[in-house]
C-alpha cells in the first residue's frame, strides 16, 4: 500500500514539476505584440530610420520596392544584407495593402503518369 501512495505522489510531482519551473523562475520572454512592430508597407521614412542598420537610403530603398508580401523579401530582393536582417527581423512586418490577394500556396511539380 505504502509503495501505491509513493508512486502516486511521484507521479504528481513529475507532472507538477514543468509548471511549478514556469512560475519560479524568469518568465518566458514573450513576442513584441503587433503594435510595437513597424509595418513594412506603412512605416514612414523616419520610422524605417530608427531600425538598426537602416539609414537614408536603405530605408528610400524599402519604400520605393514596396509593397512586400513578407518581411524576408527584404534579403530576397537585395535591399539589406541577411547580417542587418537578422537584426531587425524581430521588430518588423509585412501587413500586406489592402486590396491585395492573399498568396497562393506554391503547388508541387506534376508528377508523370506513367
Amino acid at each position: 500500500m505504502a509503495r501505491i501512495v509513493s508512486l502516486i505522489v511521484l507521479a504528481a510531482l513529475a507532472f507538477a514539476a514543468p509548471s511549478m519551473a514556469q512560475t519560479r523562475g524568469t518568465p518566458a520572454p514573450t513576442p513584441p505584440p503587433a503594435a510595437n512592430l513597424i509595418d513594412l508597407n506603412n512605416a514612414s521614412r523616419d520610422d524605417l530610420m530608427t531600425l538598426d542598420g537602416i539609414g537614408e537610403v536603405r530605408a528610400d530603398a524599402i519604400i520605393r520596392a514596396r509593397p512586400f508580401r513578407a518581411k524576408t523579401e527584404l534579403v530576397e530582393r537585395r535591399l539589406i544584407p541577411e547580417h542587418v536582417y537578422e537584426k531587425l527581423a524581430d521588430k518588423v512586418m509585412a501587413r500586406p495593402p489592402p486590396g491585395t490577394p492573399a498568396p497562393t500556396p506554391a503547388r508541387p511539380p506534376a508528377q508523370k503518369r506513367s
